[in-house]
C-alpha cells in the first residue's frame, strides 16, 4: 500500500470513523435546558411553524442547512460504485462546505431504483433543508434530475458536477484571456468532453459572451448532422464540416479539457493561435501534463485540476460562497445571474493583492495576478467576505 492511501485510510478511521458529526448549537445541560430543548417547551416553535412556515428559518437550521445528495452513480473518477461506496466523497464535500462557509450539511446517499424515485426521494425529504447539493449524479440522468427538481421545490437546486465546475472556469478564463490580451468574445474556443461539466460550461460561457465554442466528444464534432444528436447537448451543435479535434484545434485561441487522461495530443498545441489558453481539467491525470505542454508552447497560460501545478480549478472555491450567498439571500433557486455574478467576482478577487495569510497558508513568499495565479487560493479567507454578498445582490436584483 502507497503512503497516501495508507495515510488516507487512517485519516479516515481514527479517532473515530468518517469526517462528520453532529454537534448540539443550544446548552442541555440542566432540567430547565432540557424543558426547552424537547417536551414541553419544543411545542412552542412547532405551533409558530405549523402557523407559518417561514418560521422554520427563525426556530430551525433549517436556513443553514444543506443536503449534499447523490446516487453514486458518477463519483470523482471512480465511475458507478454505489451510494454507500459514495459517502466518504459526501461527507469530504460537507467538510469543505463547513470548513468555508459555515454551513451545515446532511449527506444523503440514496438507492434509487429509477430516475423518479430518486427525484421523488429528494422532493419528499426536502423540508428539512435550505437548499440542496446533487453530486457525483451520471450524465444524463442528472440533467433532468436537476430540472424536475429545480421546478418543483421552492428552495435552490445546484447540481456542482455541472454549474459549480461551471463557475470556476469561467472565472479562470475570464483571467486567463485578459493576461494573453483576448476577449471572450472573440476567442475560438475548443471543449474536449460535453458530458455535464462541458455542457454547463459552454452554455455558461455563451451567456457570458462567448460566440465561437466548438464541441468535441468521444464521437468527434458535435455537428448538427450528428446521428446521435438526440443523445447530446444539441444546442451546442454546430454547422461545420469538421469532425475531429484536429480539425478544430488549428488557430484555437482557448481549450478546455474535460475528458480523460493524455487526450489532447502534444503535437495539437502547435497549431493553436499565438498566446493561448490550456485547461486541462481532467482528475487525477490531465490531458496533457503542464511539462509537455509547456516544452512545445512557452507563451500559453494552463491550469489543471491538481493542486500540485499552478492554476488549480477547483470546485471548492465555487459552491461553500454559491450557496452562502443564496441561503443568506433566502433565494428560491440559484440562477444563471447569480452563477455569473460569482464567477465575475472570483475573477477580480484573484487581480487583487494577495494577503499574508494566504501566503503563509500554502509555505509562498510572493503571489501575483499572471500566468501562474488566475484564480483565487481556496483557502483565501476574502473569499467569504466577497463571494456571497455579490451572489446575494445578483438575486436579489432579478427579484
Amino acid at each position: 500500500m502507497t503512503d497516501l492511501k495508507h495515510d488516507a485510510l487512517v485519516y479516515h478511521e481514527y479517532p473515530k470513523p468518517g469526517k462528520l458529526s453532529v454537534e448540539s448549537s443550544k446548552p442541555c445541560s440542566t432540567q430547565a435546558d432540557l424543558s426547552l430543548a424537547y417536551t414541553p417547551g419544543v411545542a412552542e416553535p412547532v405551533r409558530a411553524i405549523h402557523r407559518d412556515p417561514e418560521n422554520a428559518y427563525r426556530y430551525t437550521n433549517k436556513g443553514n442547512l444543506v443536503a449534499v445528495i447523490t446516487d453514486g452513480t458518477a463519483v470523482l473518477g471512480l465511475g458507478n460504485v454505489g451510494s454507500l461506496a459514495s459517502k466518504p466523497v459526501m461527507e469530504g464535500k460537507a467538510v469543505l462546505f463547513k470548513r468555508f462557509a459555515g454551513i451545515d450539511v446532511f449527506d444523503i446517499e440514496v438507492n434509487a431504483p429509477s430516475i423518479e424515485s430518486f427525484i421523488e426521494t429528494v422532493v419528499n425529504i426536502s423540508p428539512t433543508f435550505g437548499g440542496i447539493n446533487l453530486e457525483d449524479i451520471a450524465a444524463p440522468h442528472c440533467f433532468r434530475i436537476e430540472k424536475e427538481l429545480r421546478e418543483r421545490l421552492d428552495i435552490p437546486v445546484f447540481h456542482d458536477d455541472q454549474h459549480g465546475t461551471a463557475v470556476i472556469i469561467s472565472a479562470a478564463l475570464l483571467n486567463a484571456l485578459d493576461l494573453q490580451g483576448k476577449i471572450l468574445g472573440s476567442a475560438k474556443i475548443v471543449f474536449l468532453g460535453a458530458g455535464a461539466a462541458g455542457a454547463a460550461t459552454a452554455r455558461l460561457l455563451k451567456v457570458m459572451g462567448a460566440n465561437d465554442i466548438t464541441m468535441v466528444d468521444k464521437g468527434g464534432v458535435i455537428h448538427r448532422e450528428r446521428a446521435d444528436l438526440n443523445l447530446l447537448p444539441a444546442d451546442l451543435a454546430r454547422d461545420t464540416s469538421a469532425r475531429t479535434l484536429a480539425d478544430v484545434m488549428p488557430e484555437a485561441d482557448v481549450f478546455v479539457g474535460v475528458s480523460a487522461a493524455n487526450a489532447l495530443p502534444a503535437e495539437l498545441l502547435k497549431g493553436m493561435a499565438p498566446n493561448p489558453v490550456v485547461f486541462a481539467l481532467a482528475n487525477p491525470d490531465p490531458e496533457i501534463l503542464p511539462s509537455l505542454a509547456y516544452a512545445i508552447r512557452d507563451d500559453l497560460v494552463m491550469a489543471t485540476g491538481r493542486s500540485d501545478f499552478p492554476n488549480q480549478v477547483n470546485n471548492a472555491l465555487c459552491f461553500p460562497y454559491l450557496f452562502r450567498g443564496a441561503l443568506d439571500a433566502r433565494a428560491k433557486q440559484i440562477t444563471t445571474a447569480m452563477q455569473i455574478a460569482a464567477a465575475k467576482a472570483l475573477a477580480a478577487l484573484a487581480r487583487e493583492p494577495v494577503p499574508q495569510i494566504v501566503l503563509d497558508a500554502y509555505n509562498l513568499t510572493e503571489l501575483n495576478y499572471g500566468k501562474d495565479y488566475i484564480i483565487p487560493k481556496p483557502f483565501d479567507p476574502r473569499l467569504l467576505e466577497r463571494i456571497p454578498p455579490c451572489v446575494a445582490e445578483a438575486w436579489q436584483q432579478e427579484q
